[in-house]
Protein backbone atom coordinates (compact mmCIF):
# COMPACT_ATOMS: atom_id res chain seq x y z
CA UNK A 1 0.00 0.00 0.00
CA UNK A 2 2.78 2.36 0.76
CA UNK A 3 4.54 1.47 -2.66
CA UNK A 4 1.24 2.74 -4.36
CA UNK A 5 1.26 5.72 -2.49
CA UNK A 6 4.49 6.84 -3.36
CA UNK A 7 3.86 5.95 -6.78
CA UNK A 8 0.99 7.89 -6.78
CA UNK A 9 2.55 11.22 -5.69
CA UNK A 10 5.23 10.79 -7.94
CA UNK A 11 2.77 10.98 -10.49
CA UNK A 12 0.94 13.93 -9.19
CA UNK A 13 3.92 15.42 -9.08
CA UNK A 14 5.06 14.86 -12.53
CA UNK A 15 1.68 16.11 -13.57
CA UNK A 16 2.09 19.19 -11.41
CA UNK A 17 5.18 19.79 -13.29
CA UNK A 18 3.56 19.94 -16.88
CA UNK A 19 0.91 22.32 -15.32
CA UNK A 20 3.50 24.83 -14.58
CA UNK A 21 4.00 25.27 -18.20
CA UNK A 22 0.45 26.91 -18.38
CA UNK A 23 2.50 30.47 -16.40
CA UNK A 24 4.98 30.58 -19.18
CA UNK A 25 5.96 28.56 -22.35
CA UNK A 26 9.98 28.02 -21.02
CA UNK A 27 10.90 27.58 -17.50
CA UNK A 28 14.51 26.66 -15.56
CA UNK A 29 14.49 23.38 -13.44
CA UNK A 30 14.58 26.52 -10.37
CA UNK A 31 11.76 27.65 -11.96
CA UNK A 32 9.69 24.63 -11.48
CA UNK A 33 10.69 24.00 -8.15
CA UNK A 34 9.77 27.25 -6.97
CA UNK A 35 6.15 26.87 -8.66
CA UNK A 36 5.52 23.33 -7.33
CA UNK A 37 7.64 23.50 -3.96
CA UNK A 38 9.58 20.78 -4.42
CA UNK A 39 13.82 20.34 -3.76
CA UNK A 40 15.32 20.78 -7.20
CA UNK A 41 16.97 17.37 -7.17
CA UNK A 42 13.37 15.59 -6.91
CA UNK A 43 12.36 17.96 -9.83
CA UNK A 44 15.31 17.17 -11.72
CA UNK A 45 14.51 13.45 -11.88
CA UNK A 46 10.94 13.53 -11.96
CA UNK A 47 11.19 15.89 -15.16
CA UNK A 48 14.66 13.80 -16.56
CA UNK A 49 11.32 10.99 -17.19
CA UNK A 50 9.33 13.57 -18.63
CA UNK A 51 12.48 14.65 -20.95
CA UNK A 52 12.67 11.09 -21.82
CA UNK A 53 9.68 9.84 -22.49
CA UNK A 54 8.62 13.16 -24.86
CA UNK A 55 6.39 15.23 -22.83
CA UNK A 56 9.26 17.93 -22.26
CA UNK A 57 12.40 19.18 -24.06
CA UNK A 58 15.30 21.13 -22.75
CA UNK A 59 17.07 23.88 -24.64
CA UNK A 60 20.33 23.06 -24.24
CA UNK A 61 21.59 26.54 -25.36
CA UNK A 62 19.51 28.67 -22.12
CA UNK A 63 18.83 25.47 -19.59
CA UNK A 64 15.28 25.95 -20.19
CA UNK A 65 12.39 23.24 -20.23
CA UNK A 66 9.39 23.42 -22.58
CA UNK A 67 6.22 21.17 -24.19
CA UNK A 68 7.47 18.53 -26.28
CA UNK A 69 5.86 16.84 -29.02
CA UNK A 70 4.30 14.15 -27.33
CA UNK A 71 1.79 16.21 -25.76
CA UNK A 72 0.57 17.85 -29.17
CA UNK A 73 0.72 13.96 -30.21
CA UNK A 74 -1.94 13.46 -27.41
CA UNK A 75 -4.20 16.59 -28.03
CA UNK A 76 -4.73 15.72 -31.63
CA UNK A 77 -6.68 12.47 -30.46
CA UNK A 78 -8.80 14.99 -28.42
CA UNK A 79 -12.47 14.38 -29.01
CA UNK A 80 -13.33 17.25 -31.15
CA UNK A 81 -17.54 16.11 -31.95
CA UNK A 82 -18.51 18.28 -28.52
CA UNK A 83 -15.92 20.83 -28.05
CA UNK A 84 -16.99 24.05 -27.21
CA UNK A 85 -13.69 25.46 -28.66
CA UNK A 86 -14.12 24.26 -32.18
CA UNK A 87 -17.55 23.90 -32.46
CA UNK A 88 -18.04 27.93 -31.59
CA UNK A 89 -14.93 29.19 -33.77
CA UNK A 90 -16.72 30.34 -36.63
CA UNK A 91 -19.22 32.00 -34.71
CA UNK A 92 -16.57 33.69 -32.94
CA UNK A 93 -14.83 34.59 -36.27
CA UNK A 94 -17.85 36.41 -37.39
CA UNK A 95 -18.58 38.14 -34.36
CA UNK A 96 -14.51 39.62 -34.45
CA UNK A 97 -15.48 40.39 -38.21
CA UNK A 98 -18.84 42.42 -36.95
CA UNK A 99 -17.03 44.37 -33.74
CA UNK A 100 -13.60 44.31 -35.24
CA UNK A 101 -12.06 43.46 -31.85
CA UNK A 102 -10.28 40.14 -29.94
CA UNK A 103 -13.23 37.84 -29.37
CA UNK A 104 -12.53 34.93 -26.39
CA UNK A 105 -14.28 32.18 -24.77
CA UNK A 106 -13.83 31.31 -21.04
CA UNK A 107 -14.37 28.65 -18.52
CA UNK A 108 -13.68 28.07 -15.24
CA UNK A 109 -11.99 25.74 -13.74
CA UNK A 110 -12.05 25.68 -9.93
CA UNK A 111 -10.74 29.03 -8.24
CA UNK A 112 -9.76 30.34 -12.00
CA UNK A 113 -10.62 30.70 -15.79
CA UNK A 114 -9.36 29.24 -18.94
CA UNK A 115 -9.50 31.11 -22.16
CA UNK A 116 -9.98 28.07 -24.41
CA UNK A 117 -10.42 30.00 -27.63
CA UNK A 118 -9.29 32.98 -28.88
CA UNK A 119 -10.04 35.18 -32.41
CA UNK A 120 -7.70 38.08 -32.29
CA UNK A 121 -8.48 41.50 -33.41
CA UNK A 122 -7.27 42.43 -37.22
CA UNK A 123 -6.68 45.76 -36.20
CA UNK A 124 -3.38 47.15 -35.94
CA UNK A 125 -3.81 48.06 -32.70
CA UNK A 126 -5.17 45.25 -30.51
CA UNK A 127 -5.31 42.73 -27.37
CA UNK A 128 -3.51 39.28 -28.13
CA UNK A 129 -5.33 36.93 -26.10
CA UNK A 130 -3.13 33.97 -25.70
CA UNK A 131 -5.26 30.80 -25.66
CA UNK A 132 -4.32 28.15 -22.04
CA UNK A 133 -4.42 31.36 -20.05
CA UNK A 134 -5.13 30.96 -16.71
CA UNK A 135 -6.78 33.95 -14.72
CA UNK A 136 -7.98 34.65 -11.47
CA UNK A 137 -12.03 34.85 -10.50
CA UNK A 138 -12.30 37.65 -8.45
CA UNK A 139 -11.54 40.06 -11.60
CA UNK A 140 -12.16 40.84 -14.87
CA UNK A 141 -15.66 40.73 -16.81
CA UNK A 142 -15.48 37.42 -17.89
CA UNK A 143 -14.55 35.87 -14.45
CA UNK A 144 -17.12 37.94 -12.85
CA UNK A 145 -20.03 36.24 -15.99
CA UNK A 146 -19.02 32.72 -14.83
CA UNK A 147 -19.24 33.29 -11.51
CA UNK A 148 -22.17 35.16 -11.12
CA UNK A 149 -24.34 32.44 -13.13
CA UNK A 150 -22.83 29.98 -10.73
CA UNK A 151 -24.66 28.34 -8.14
CA UNK A 152 -25.09 30.52 -4.67
CA UNK A 153 -22.95 27.78 -3.25
CA UNK A 154 -20.28 27.52 -5.70
CA UNK A 155 -19.65 31.62 -4.66
CA UNK A 156 -20.34 31.69 -1.69
CA UNK A 157 -17.35 28.48 -1.26
CA UNK A 158 -15.14 30.71 -4.08
CA UNK A 159 -15.68 33.76 -1.74
CA UNK A 160 -14.61 32.03 1.51
CA UNK A 161 -11.57 30.70 -0.10
CA UNK A 162 -8.33 31.64 1.93
CA UNK A 163 -6.44 32.91 -0.96
CA UNK A 164 -9.20 35.41 -2.33
CA UNK A 165 -7.54 38.33 -2.51
CA UNK A 166 -8.07 40.79 0.30
CA UNK A 167 -8.52 43.99 -2.27
CA UNK A 168 -11.53 42.36 -3.69
CA UNK A 169 -14.14 43.46 -1.38
CA UNK A 170 -16.96 40.61 -1.05
CA UNK A 171 -19.80 42.73 -0.30
CA UNK A 172 -18.98 44.89 -3.07
CA UNK A 173 -18.44 41.74 -5.44
CA UNK A 174 -21.86 40.31 -4.45
CA UNK A 175 -23.23 43.40 -5.64
CA UNK A 176 -21.38 43.22 -9.13
CA UNK A 177 -22.60 39.78 -9.17
CA UNK A 178 -26.25 40.34 -8.79
CA UNK A 179 -26.20 43.61 -11.37
CA UNK A 180 -24.45 41.27 -13.93
CA UNK A 181 -27.37 38.96 -13.48
CA UNK A 182 -29.57 41.48 -13.92
CA UNK A 183 -28.07 43.47 -16.82
CA UNK A 184 -27.24 39.74 -18.69
CA UNK A 185 -23.18 41.40 -19.03
CA UNK A 186 -20.25 42.53 -17.14
CA UNK A 187 -18.05 45.01 -17.92
CA UNK A 188 -14.20 45.96 -17.16
CA UNK A 189 -11.66 48.87 -17.64
CA UNK A 190 -8.33 48.48 -16.67
CA UNK A 191 -9.44 46.67 -13.61
CA UNK A 192 -7.05 43.21 -14.33
CA UNK A 193 -4.69 44.74 -17.39
CA UNK A 194 -3.66 48.37 -17.89
CA UNK A 195 -4.88 49.67 -20.83
CA UNK A 196 -7.36 47.36 -21.58
CA UNK A 197 -11.16 46.77 -21.62
CA UNK A 198 -13.73 43.99 -22.09
CA UNK A 199 -17.49 43.25 -22.00
CA UNK A 200 -18.36 39.65 -21.34
CA UNK A 201 -21.68 37.23 -21.51
CA UNK A 202 -22.55 34.14 -20.76
CA UNK A 203 -23.43 31.39 -22.74
CA UNK A 204 -26.15 29.03 -21.52
CA UNK A 205 -26.75 25.24 -22.52
CA UNK A 206 -29.73 24.26 -23.68
CA UNK A 207 -30.47 22.99 -20.03
CA UNK A 208 -30.50 26.96 -18.91
CA UNK A 209 -26.73 26.27 -16.83
CA UNK A 210 -23.84 28.55 -18.12
CA UNK A 211 -21.57 26.83 -20.40
CA UNK A 212 -18.78 29.17 -21.03
CA UNK A 213 -18.12 33.38 -20.87
CA UNK A 214 -17.92 34.97 -23.95
CA UNK A 215 -15.94 38.31 -23.94
CA UNK A 216 -14.76 41.13 -26.61
CA UNK A 217 -11.71 42.94 -25.45
CA UNK A 218 -9.23 45.39 -27.26
CA UNK A 219 -7.86 48.92 -25.97
CA UNK A 220 -9.27 51.73 -23.94
CA UNK A 221 -8.40 53.59 -26.22
CA UNK A 222 -11.29 52.16 -28.50
CA UNK A 223 -13.92 50.82 -26.07
CA UNK A 224 -15.14 53.36 -23.44
CA UNK A 225 -17.63 52.58 -21.13
CA UNK A 226 -20.47 53.94 -23.31
CA UNK A 227 -19.04 51.82 -26.19
CA UNK A 228 -19.07 48.62 -24.16
CA UNK A 229 -22.38 49.03 -23.16
CA UNK A 230 -23.68 49.64 -26.88
CA UNK A 231 -21.81 46.55 -27.99
CA UNK A 232 -23.48 44.18 -25.35
CA UNK A 233 -27.11 43.19 -27.04
CA UNK A 234 -24.85 42.00 -29.95
CA UNK A 235 -22.62 39.95 -27.60
CA UNK A 236 -25.61 38.54 -26.19
CA UNK A 237 -27.33 38.01 -29.28
CA UNK A 238 -24.08 35.55 -30.61
CA UNK A 239 -24.08 33.96 -27.35
CA UNK A 240 -27.58 32.80 -27.33
CA UNK A 241 -26.88 31.14 -31.06
CA UNK A 242 -23.94 29.84 -29.38
CA UNK A 243 -25.97 28.12 -26.66
CA UNK A 244 -27.82 26.51 -29.26
CA UNK A 245 -24.86 24.77 -30.65
CA UNK A 246 -23.59 23.18 -27.51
Amino acid sequence: MEDRKITVRAVERALDILMCFTKSHELALTEISSLIGLHKSTVHRLIATLEEKGFVVRDSRTDKYRLGMKIWELSTHLSHSDDPAVKLLPAMESLRDKLGETVSLYLRDGAERIRIQAVQSNQAVRRVAQVGTRLPLSVGASSKVLVAYASASDQEELLNKPDWPDAVDKEQYRRQLADIVEKGYAISIEEREPGAAAVAVPIMDRSGKIAAALSMSGPVSRLSAKKLREYAPVLKEAAREMGMMI
